[in-house]
């Protein structure tokens, strides 16, 4: 009984069908949805899955969260399973750019959305964030393009799924509980491609063995990018300029994004920009009006010449490896939270080399302290507030405080983007008190 519920509701009752929510959970969290279910008329149920829920159901929508696998579906039920993604995508009326990856998604559709704005045209931004694609969908009038964030939940039950153009940014191990080993995975968001057609465009990170060989499965166009190496038919990175082909077309300074993973970002992005015949000077000048987005390497203010960093979009093992690797400081780390059963102990060399101190947090806390506690000084917080205060005494003037958990977020809040502001307000909290007391 989420945003995606809600959403997929308001699509259904337009096309004429009688909907039903059944939510596991309780409690007082549900009153909003249930206050709008009831203006709505729309008939629901909490705290559990019943039989009955079932009984006369002709499509199952799981939310993206929820395994299809865990439905407590009765035998009898002889109900087709759908994503809600796959049951809006019919009714879109424009086109769209679509953008998978295990990291970078969010800022690659966020700047994509940027970028065809800035060309002029009509745009919305949906999928895995704020905005399902079934409340897309039921804007009036439809937008010529739709930019949409897709995760490897939303994929898993797609098969008419079919975007103009498309991209797998890269592929590390990630929601391994859910799809069980990184081939699973990978298939899974290889899906993206699968009903691209002569005219749809593919674009390809050259850089990522796994996502090289998805190339093969679809009939698009593929247009690669590179940070590596030279490539005739696609973007590349040679030292600060960016070329396609022998040409160069951009330059590193046209975008203010940080770090070398951005970079992988904005390369995606262009490809699509040029594959889809984008003006390229506007293209490039909306590039270079482009901050990035909040809970991604988001700089949070400076006190007593400490930077403070929220990345708490950082939610694997993966993550935290850009994100350090993006610092030239030495870095006080806050890390921890609901693990992935993923080793942590991949990254002693670079936080040897990078971090000067750390504070943990959250239920995996025992374990990240097990992998690095003899590499450099740590320490466990009780709540975000007191790390904060540990972190700012344990760093130095022209060192980083980085929030980059490494971890989801679901032990101690209800979102990445829930801990990122409860970290930005213990920040400015402390902020607050060191302006106060200073002599």
């Amino acid at each position: 009984m989420g945003r995606t519920a809600l959403a997929v509701v308001r699509l259904l009752l337009r096309e004429g069908a009688r909907p039903f929510v059944t939510e596991a959970k309780s409690g007082a969290t549900f009153e909003s949805a249930c206050a709008e279910l009831d203006a709505l008329g729309v008939p629901y149920e909490l705290g559990g899955h019943t039989a009955a829920a079932f009984a006369n159901a002709d499509l199952v929508i799981p939310s993206p969260g929820v395994a299809p696998a865990k439905i407590p579906i009765p035998p009898s039920c002889r109900a087709e399973m759908m994503s809600e993604m796959e049951f809006a995508f019919p009714y879109c009326r424009s086109r769209i750019i679509a953008v998978t990856g295990t990291n970078g998604k969010t800022t690659t559709t966020e700047l994509l959305k940027t970028l065809v704005a800035g060309c002029g045209h009509s745009v919305t931004l949906a999928g895995n964030n704020d905005t399902p694609l079934s409340a897309a969908v039921l804007e009036s009038p439809a937008p010529e393009f739709l930019v949409l964030e897709v995760s490897s939940y939303q994929l898993e039950l797609a098969n008419a799924f079919h975007p103009w153009a498309a991209a797998v940014i890269n592929v590390t191990p990630d929601h391994l509980a859910r799809h069980g080993t990184i081939e699973t995975y990978a298939d899974v968001k290889a899906r993206i491609h699968a009903r691209q057609d002569v005219g749809d465009i593919a674009v390809v990170n050259e850089d990522d063995p796994i996502v090289r060989v998805m190339a093969a499965w679809t009939r698009a166009h593929v247009y690669p990018f590179s940070l590596e190496k030279r490539l005739d038919n696609g973007l590349w990175l040679d030292g600060r300029a960016i070329r396609f082909g022998r040409e160069q077309v951009a330059d590193v300074s046209d975008t203010i994004l940080p770090g070398r993973h951005n970079l992988q970002n904005v390369l995606c992005a262009l490809s699509f920009m040029r594959a889809g015949g984008f003006d390229w000077d506007r293209t490039l000048a909306a590039l270079r009006t482009f901050g990035g987005v909040e809970h991604r390497i988001e700089f949070v203010t400076r006190v007593s010449g400490v930077d403070f960093y929220n990345d708490s979009k950082a939610t694997n093992v993966d993550s935290l490896k850009v994100a350090l690797e993006s610092f030239s400081v030495p870095v006080v780390l806050i890390a921890g939270g609901e693990g992935k059963n993923t080793d942590y102990r991949v990254l002693r060399d670079l936080v040897r080399a990078k971090v000067r101190h750390m504070v943990l947090i959250g239920e995996d806390a025992p374990k990240i302290e097990a992998a690095f506690g003899d590499l450099v000084p740590v320490e466990q917080a009780a709540a975000m507030d007191d790390a904060v205060r540990r972190a700012a005494a344990a760093a130095m003037p022209g060192d980083a405080v980085l929030l980059s958990p490494a971890c989801a977020s679901f032990d101690m809040y209800t979102s990445f983007e829930h801990r990122g502001r409860v970290f930005k307000q213990a920040v400015a909290d402390f902020a607050r008190h060191a302006r106060e007391i200073l002599p």
